[in-house]
């Protein structure tokens, strides 16, 4: 069996852990990207045991990037979710925790120059055409790694993530149906739903729905559980009413995301739960956040119906891993949405290919 040789970085971007690649490491070889990315983590395996994988949508992310060819940004970033049970790549969304290892990676690199106090890097998101504004605090020039985070065991250095004007980069429109609630039925359910895309596409379903108003987590575990099929048809229904497909056979898995929200708890404004890759997430998505905190500035959308109000500022989110705050502010004119998150490397390694065709492969 012949090896490819691919060097890479482990890193943890907030509750999401990141194999980075540098583009020239992958292009230019001996097979396609998606095949080394497939072989790397181990696909198609629920435990990607032969890869560097960790069997979770969580934990089965590749980031590439690249210093950017011009003045507008720094750093180019390609995001790529890898199938665990298929032998897919999916490169139709970002990831906004995955996003968080950017500037770091940047700076370590010496890609981006650190100043004294806190260093802005500007990333392109190549999957959505998204730019997206990083900030690192950076005493003496230097990130320091002290920043706790809720869903994350260890501190690592704060980076606050602002999507620059990010209503409808994927689908041309904040509202791709222009109705900012839709009803959706399956299986004789219906469901309260609105679909916005900001950050990502995202399907966002009231809890009053599934019966779940006034109910514990707990008790949203548990239904949730019993009904992660129909809420997947709902998000195939919606990814053709968004223009993501033309079938719901055709839906990606990444997108839309989607997710179940309720009033508030612990304190926050809104209780999520999203789902990923078929799932229940264990955190929350970066991306899921934004298009959350822009779709409550309008009346008669789900997350401002539960909330009893429209608002222009940032909310705050119950999660299962914890309670996530998002911000809301301006630059230039163009409003910024995002949180903070923190990032650190956890290792830098050589991952051994297998070029020899997959089991799945034989045959074809």
């Amino acid at each position: 069996m012949s090896i490819l040789s691919i060097k890479a970085t482990c890193m943890r971007g907030g509750t999401s852990k990141c194999w980075v690649f540098e583009r020239s490491e992958l292009e230019n070889r001996e097979l396609p990207m998606e095949d080394i990315l497939l072989r790397a983590f181990g696909s198609p395996d629920t435990r990607q045991l032969d890869g560097v994988g960790g069997g979770t949508s969580t934990t089965s992310k590749a980031v590439i990037l690249n210093p950017y060819d011009g003045d507008d940004c720094d750093v180019n970033y390609l995001f790529a979710q890898v199938g665990i049970k298929e032998p897919t790549v999916d490169w139709g969304s970002n990831c906004g925790n995955c996003s968080a290892v950017v500037a770091l990676y940047a700076i370590e690199k010496g890609w981006v120059t650190p100043v004294d106090g806190t260093t802005t890097v500007r990333v392109y998101n190549e999957n959505t055409g998204q730019i997206i504004i990083q900030q690192i605090p950076t005493p003496d020039s230097k990130p320091v790694f002290d920043a706790e985070m809720v869903g994350s065991v260890y501190a690592g250095a704060l980076v606050n993530i602002g999507f620059l004007d990010p209503a409808g980069k994927t689908t041309g429109k904040l509202f791709p149906t222009e109705q900012y609630l839709t009803e959706l039925s399956t299986n004789g359910n219906t469901y309260a739903t609105t679909l916005v895309d900001a950050g990502a596409p995202c399907v966002y379903v009231d809890a009053k729905s599934l019966g779940l108003d006034g109910k514990s987590r707990d008790e949203w575990t548990a239904v949730i559980d019993t009904r992660l099929s129909e809420l997947d048809d709902i998000r195939r229904q919606a990814s053709v009413l968004m223009g993501l497909s033309k079938s719901k056979e055709l839906a990606a898995k990444a997108i839309p995301k989607l997710g179940v929200i309720g009033k508030g708890s612990n304190g926050a404004d809104l209780r999520v739960q999203m789902l990923s890759m078929g799932e229940r997430h264990p955190a929350m998505p970066v991306t899921g956040s934004v298009a959350l905190t822009l779709s409550t500035q309008y009346d008669n959308s789900v997350p401002s119906n539960l909330l009893g109000k429209t608002t222009k500022t940032g909310i705050s989110l119950d999660t299962p891993s914890g309670v996530l705050q998002t911000f809301a502010t301006e630059l230039d004119g163009l409003p910024v949405v995002g949180v903070a998150r923190t990032a650190r490397t956890i290792c830098q390694a050589v991952i051994n290919v297998p070029t020899s065709p997959r089991p799945t492969e034989l045959g074809k």
